[in-house]
């Protein structure tokens, strides 16, 4: 014959192990978790698009650990004035608006002058460097984690060419070498 009282010490722990497993002893509910609420967002002012600005309301395309966003287009621009200068366009000034955002953990390098408009035949074409530092936009700058900056990338193409898009080259992640492939993003 067994003997009751391991009988009864196997039936306790039985019904302990089963009531843990419930969460009946914890007021838990046996109908399922509420799903997860979303993601808070920043509530940020609409701002008015720049004189003689195309909204630009492309996706945001991520390369290497950088993303971006191409918020605002001029095309066919034939001079400008800066704070301390007058530039003419050898062809046509074509300025892209950017958002770019350090989407990593650590420092990031951003380089403009990597960054490339692509024409409707095909050629690509770098920033000026003599419109980008008159309007005094940064060429290369240290990009924190988590950071975003907003600027304008200047190029000075042939006045025939017709713009396609921009392919906008981000920061490898750390301990990557070499460079990244680059996202293009169309533009109107």
């Amino acid at each position: 014959m067994r003997n009751p009282l391991i009988a009864l010490t196997g039936a306790v722990l039985a019904v302990v192990a089963m009531s843990g497993c419930t969460g009946a002893d914890r007021g838990a509910s046996a109908s399922p978790s509420p799903s997860a609420s979303p993601t808070p967002t920043y509530d940020l002012p609409p701002r008015p698009v720049r004189p003689g600005e195309i909204p630009v309301r492309s996706a945001p395309v991520v390369d290497g650990e950088t993303r971006f966003q191409v918020i605002g287009l001029q095309k066919g621009l034939s001079g400008f004035f800066g704070s301390h200068a007058e530039w003419q366009a050898k062809g046509q000034y074509v300025v892209v608006r950017v958002v770019v955002e350090n989407t990593g953990r650590t420092n990031s390098r951003f380089d403009a002058g990597l960054q490339r408009l692509v024409a409707a035949d095909g050629t690509s074409h770098a920033p000026n460097k003599f419109a980008q530092a008159i309007k005094r936009q940064p060429e290369t700058f240290s990009l924190g984690a988590q950071v975003r900056v907003e600027m304008d990338l200047w190029y000075d193409i042939p006045k025939e060419a017709k713009v396609a898009a921009i392919r906008l080259f981000g920061d490898p992640p750390l301990g990557v070498t070499g460079g990244t492939d680059g996202a293009q993003v169309p533009l109107p």
